[in-house]
């Protein structure tokens, strides 16, 4: 076996050192995929329309079964329903309530109302007899791609019952052909993995439509107004 002069192992020793300071600061200036997810630039939804601040009498809302209409099939729609109220439960500005979609048909004759079609007679009335509720909440579905380049658009209204007036309004659509969105979902999934293992595993988010509605959802609704 053929030993190096000592002279020759200590300059391979310094050369290697080198390099790998090299390496080390060519990874920080030239950021891996992750890292665009922990810095952004991330979505901000901005077609919306609200109230300063929630009233202190609006305590408990409905959220209405998710309108697919034509857009989405009915078990796409279905499927988003405990998502959108995840969501808002998380938002923590007041007590949710939610109606299934057989309550719906029983009470109404339909599994699900979008917020732009004409209601029932009494509608909202019937709605805070039965759940005692302060105000309810309408989603749309208006763009639903969940395969592929995955997109979805939400339209949704906030309106109270007593008065009858609206006190939010979301429209908007959260695609994952912008590099904003893409950021900003594999962000949403950052933000769970504090001491797991230093993989990257959120691409993952981008080829669920569940867990990209959930992104969407989580987004569309941090608009709404403050408590």
């Amino acid at each position: 076996m053929h030993i190096l002069p000592t002279g020759t192992r200590a300059f391979l020793a310094r050369l290697f050192a080198v390099v790998l300071v090299a390496a080390v600061a060519g990874c920080a200036s030239h950021p891996g995929p992750i890292d665009a997810a922990r810095r952004g630039p991330y979505y901000k939804p901005l077609n919306y329309v609200r109230d300063k601040s929630l009233s202190p009498s609006l305590r408990r809302v409905l959220v209405l079964p998710v309108c697919g209409g034509q857009v989405a099939d009915p078990d796409s729609a279905a499927a988003l329903d405990d998502i959108v109220r995840a969501a808002l439960q998380k938002q923590s500005r007041f007590e949710v309530v939610s109606m299934n979609r057989e309550d719906c048909q029983r009470r109404f004759g339909a599994p699900e109302f979008s917020s732009a079609s004409e209601l029932p007679h009494n509608f909202l009335e019937n709605l805070s007899n039965a759940y005692a509720v302060d105000a309810v909440l309408f989603v749309d579905i208006t763009v639903y791609q969940p395969y592929g380049q995955i997109a979805i658009g939400f339209r949704a209204k906030l309106a109270t019952i007593k008065d009858v007036r609206l006190i939010w309004s979301f429209d908007d659509t959260f695609s994952s052909n912008d590099p904003s969105v893409v950021n900003g979902v594999r962000h949403y999934y950052l933000q769970d993995r504090s001491g797991q293992p230093p993989v990257d595993l959120t691409t993952a988010a981008l080829q669920s439509p569940r867990r990209f509605a959930a992104y969407a959802a989580d987004a569309m609704l941090s608009t709404l107004p403050p408590r």
